[in-house]
């Protein structure tokens, strides 16, 4: 994650939000809908595609995204974001903003510094709302004046794409469906016609990549969203992991960006652990103090058996929460409670796995996350401890919860349905 961001979510944003929120311990595929193929329905014959121009053949004077000199002035800034030191990075964005005070670029990164503020509690917290939306505000503002003096302006239409993007995002995750599809459908409209930029920059290609991607995905999983992706352009996938890769090893304000959406997909969408976990790795070594890449890296190791390095990422993930360091809250430390617990109990040291699984728990019970793989897997062993201690009315107090809580076709049901079926007199 060294690049920075401008990360524009495109016309299906609402619904990349629930593609992405599928969680860091991956999607379930019992609790998915029954993909259909794409072919038995009709989509618009649009098909997105990169367009290359010729650098000549476009008017770029003055355009922000391709200074060299703004980008190496940026640079450090771009990385203080990223590593959740936002008063240092925010401080060089507004020096930014005195010198170009029409122009929408220091608005935009005000905003996704405010952006990366919610991330890593799952988009929760809604403290950081107010002036996210305002900074995008007045990106879209500025930026619309440019297009309007000049509608060849890529540039605008870049940051208007962007801008659009990102409010749609937060208003999906907030249930805000009108706004969010109002938001959605603008942002692909200026995608649209900033594309004819891709080939002066990867910066242009990072929002088609993602559409690319989700259009086809999305259709897969989720065909009760039929009827709206039925109005957007056709999608195509491999495409879209290829133009992400690029722009994951090229851009610079979207590079981060890209590596963030890489990571999740590979590991989540593709099941390829094998070529996220580089990625996973080098944006936690790069951004140490970012709360989400750290606790996304921990889980790659937990779930590869890589116990040793789990094990060190949660106890840190731990020791910042206690610390209260920006990011790291009640979420991280659920994941990171329940690694150590694993680890623990399989070292045999049953005391401290049942304290860290009950730690675990009350993390999830703290941001309501109660119906979590990792709160149910905690009081699913929680319930053999107590059983093999033959504690059985503890146990069936934590058999009970998992049988509440837990998909009906899952082991974890089954177990304590059957637990609970052969001590009803307990």
């Amino acid at each position: 994650m060294k690049k920075l961001l401008l990360f524009f979510l495109v016309g299906l944003l609402p619904f990349i939000s629930l593609a992405q929120d599928q969680g860091e311990e991956g999607p379930k595929k019992e609790n998915m809908p029954h993909a259909i193929p794409l072919d038995t329905f009709f989509m618009r014959d649009l098909y997105i595609d990169s367009i290359d121009i010729l650098p000549q053949a476009i008017e770029t004077d003055g355009w922000l995204l391709l200074n060299e000199d703004i980008k190496n002035e940026l640079m450090g800034a771009v990385d203080n974001m990223y590593n959740a030191k936002f008063e240092r990075a925010e401080k060089q964005f507004r020096s930014l903003r005195r010198r170009y005070k029409q122009h929408p670029m220091p608005y935009f990164l005000m905003g996704l510094s405010n952006w990366w503020k919610i991330v890593p509690t799952n988009v929760q917290t809604t403290q950081y709302d107010e002036p996210f939306f305002a900074y995008m505000d007045t990106t879209i503002t500025f930026a619309e004046r440019m297009y309007e003096k000049d509608n060849k302006n890529l540039e605008a239409a870049f940051f208007l794409s962007a801008a659009y993007g990102f409010q749609a995002r937060l208003h999906s995750e907030r249930s805000n469906w009108r706004k969010a599809t109002v938001c959605s459908r603008r942002s692909l409209e200026f995608l649209q016609k900033s594309r004819v930029a891709n080939g002066l920059s990867p910066e242009f290609l990072f929002g088609e990549a993602l559409y690319n991607y989700y259009a086809v995905w999305i259709a897969q999983n989720y065909p009760l969203l039929r009827p709206i992706i039925l109005f957007f352009p056709k999608g195509n996938k491999q495409l879209g992991l290829q133009q992400l890769k690029m722009v994951a090893q090229n851009g610079f304000y979207t590079g981060t960006e890209a590596k963030f959406f890489l990571m999740k997909i590979l590991a989540n969408e593709e099941n390829d652990h094998f070529a996220a976990m580089p990625i996973a790795r080098q944006l936690a070594t790069t951004y140490p103090d970012n709360a989400y890449f750290e606790r996304f890296y921990a889980m790659m190791n937990f779930r590869e058996g890589n116990f040793r390095e789990a094990e060190r990422l949660a106890n840190d993930i731990l020791t910042k929460y206690n610390k209260r360091m920006p990011g790291y809250e009640a979420i991280g430390g659920r994941y990171a409670s329940y690694y150590l617990a694993y680890i623990c109990q399989n070292r045999k040291d049953v005391a401290k796995a049942k304290l860290l699984y009950e730690q675990c728990i009350q993390f999830a019970r703290q941001t309501n996350e109660v119906e979590s793989g990792y709160y149910i897997a905690s009081h699913l062993n929680l319930g053999r401890i107590y059983a093999q201690e033959k504690d059985l009315v503890r146990a069936k107090q934590h058999y009970e919860e998992v049988k509440d809580k837990a998909e009906r076709k899952t082991d974890a049901f089954r177990e304590a349905r059957d637990f609970l079926r052969k001590n009803k007199k307990v």
